[in-house]
């Protein structure tokens, strides 16, 4: 059961408090697996940092040097995720009342701009190669970026479960998932060049799949700079919510209705019940908070009961009423 502490604006009247006996609707890996997952996932990828920087050094492959510097820059990244997972996790205190469980939400953010950055580096330089294209070790390329496709694929795989339900992993796996295409064009540029010479083909193929990722990782973006300023998550409709808490029974008006998201996996609403008959009763706000959960993901949910609608002041979203 999740004990729900937010507050919407007061004015003296009762709070409800909506519980809920099921955190979460679907079974996603714990703490633990997380820790577990970054920790392969950095150790990995920092190793292969290593061999490609070396290896493209030596074959003159701007593809395999500017991916070994992407790689690095999403090792930065699965840190910077990994860390805020466990900041997450911390107590929340006197001074931080929901503790640091936004610090997911900043850390997609800040993963979506370092992607794109790498990018844009990436870019650049494939502009200044196609300006004076320049042979490459084509079997050293194949199989350096080969064991790029393998690691990355791996570790976007420890981040698969998680991607579709938290932000903040889904950050983690889109790094991986465009490390291990971007190793996978590198591998067929290696190839056409032994079989053409194509000198031009390695930055070619380097600013495309700079492309697809940019194209990839805007969504990223979008949604976490939307939740970075209390946007109603991605999935709730906050007019579908507004329905259904003015379809309880005794509720004659609902107004103040606030939806955000307290990190990248966690959601909280607050709002003000108009029910002239008073208070409903525990059972009530029991039930609707396993609605709550099941139907919209709302886990923390936070009701005020009025007898009359009293205007105190707080902007109110343009929902029916």
């Amino acid at each position: 059961m999740s004990h729900d502490h937010g507050h919407a604006c007061s004015h003296g009247h009762e709070h409800g408090h909506a519980h809920s006996h099921h955190g979460h609707v679907h079974s996603t890996p714990g703490p633990d697996d997380w820790n577990r997952a970054f920790a392969i996932g950095v150790l990995l990828n920092l190793g292969f940092v290593v061999v490609e920087a070396v290896f493209g050094w030596q074959a003159g492959s701007l593809a395999l040097l500017a991916d070994a510097g992407h790689n690095l820059s999403d090792v930065a990244g699965l840190i910077l995720a990994w860390g805020a997972a466990l900041a997450g996790r911390l107590a929340p205190t006197p001074r931080r009342t929901y503790g640091w469980r936004r610090a997911s939400i900043l850390a997609a953010l800040a993963n979506a701009v370092l992607l794109l950055v790498a990018m844009g580096a990436l870019a650049v330089e494939a502009f200044q190669r196609l300006q004076a294209p320049q042979p490459v070790s084509g079997w050293t390329v194949i199989v350096v970026a080969a064991v790029g496709v393998l690691i990355n694929g791996l570790t976007a795989a420890l981040f698969m479960a998680g991607s579709k339900d938290d932000l903040n992993i889904r950050g983690a796996f889109l790094h991986m998932a465009g490390d291990a295409l971007v190793s996978l064009g590198v591998v067929a540029a290696g190839v056409l060049y032994l079989q053409f010479g194509w000198g031009w083909l390695d930055p070619v193929i380097s600013l495309v799949i700079a492309v697809v990722i940019v194209l990839g990782t805007w969504s990223l973006l979008r949604q976490s700079l939307h939740l970075a300023f209390d946007g109603v998550p991605e999935g709730i409709d906050l007019l579908e919510v507004h329905a259904f808490l003015r379809s309880q029974p005794g509720v004659t008006g609902v107004h103040d209705l606030h939806v955000w998201a307290l990190g990248t996996s966690e959601v909280a609403l607050t709002a003000h019940l108009i029910m002239p008959g008073g208070h409903p009763g525990d059972a009530f706000f029991l039930e609707m908070g396993e609605i709550l959960v099941r139907r919209f993901r709302i886990h923390h949910p936070t009701i005020q009961i009025e007898i009359d609608g009293i205007d105190d002041g707080c902007p109110a979203p343009r929902v029916p009423s």
